[in-house]
């Protein structure tokens, strides 16, 4: 199928070049992803006519997530007295709530656990006087990163939403790859900075993946493309 059909989003570049040499991202548009969906079937339906041998697939780790059924509206989730304190104290990114919502918050107090966020959110407490920052998602990790929020620019419904990470992303990125034939990267990518969450292959090169996605061809608004295609150049 003819490539021109994927155009890059508004103000990003189909073509990058990295010190692992020059890619291009492909953007791929699907049907706004609900619970209970098939990411085999979305990737038969929107990607499979487009793939060469040698393509990697790096997919928006909010769809599998969402497909999973872990995403919440934010008037389902009761919130506890913990989740309402402790989320005060955490940095508003503009590129993302994170973990800066009383929602939020309550979903990495579940999904994570009590301890680990308390210990978490002492650390950053102790630390935070001497300009070290990121002290807190440091400790809770790729699961707390991942976990995101109610935002402006998010694709309707999904600004009245939380979600949680991805269950299980090696693994769903290995079957993904068994599937379709290509390598698979599970990917939590914004404008500030990017997460390999899961890779569908132990020997894919992180760094590099990240450095392809350094820019963030997907976007963060409502460009309604979570899946990229990615070719060597």
């Amino acid at each position: 199928m003819n490539m021109d059909n994927l155009q890059p989003n508004e103000g990003k570049e189909l073509k990058i070049s990295t010190k692992y040499g020059d890619f291009l991202r492909y953007p791929v548009k699907t049907h706004v992803v609900v619970k209970d969906d098939s990411i085999p079937d979305i990737l038969d339906k929107y990607v499979r006519d487009y793939l060469q041998e040698g393509d990697m697939i790096f997919i928006s780790e909010k769809i599998i997530a969402i497909s999973q059924g872990r995403a919440f509206d934010i008037d389902d989730i009761e919130v506890s007295k913990l989740a309402n304190i402790l989320c005060k104290f955490v940095y508003k990114s503009p590129y993302g709530i994170g973990l800066g919502s009383p929602w939020t918050m309550e979903l990495a107090i579940r999904d994570i656990g009590v301890p680990k966020i308390l210990f978490a959110a002492l650390c950053s407490a102790v630390t935070k006087p001497f300009g070290v920052r990121g002290v807190f998602y440091k400790i809770v990790g790729d699961k707390g990163r991942a976990i995101d929020g109610p935002c402006d620019y998010t694709l309707p419904p999904y600004n009245h939403y939380a979600k949680l990470a991805p269950k299980d992303p090696d693994i769903v990125a290995a079957k993904l790859e068994a599937y379709i034939g290509c390598k698979v990267v599970i990917m939590d990518a914004n404008d500030i900075g990017r997460e390999i969450l899961g890779v569908s292959d132990p020997a894919i090169d992180i760094e590099m993946c990240k450095e392809i996605f350094r820019d963030n061809p997907l976007g963060q608004k409502s460009q309604q493309t979570p899946i990229a295609i990615v070719r060597k150049a």
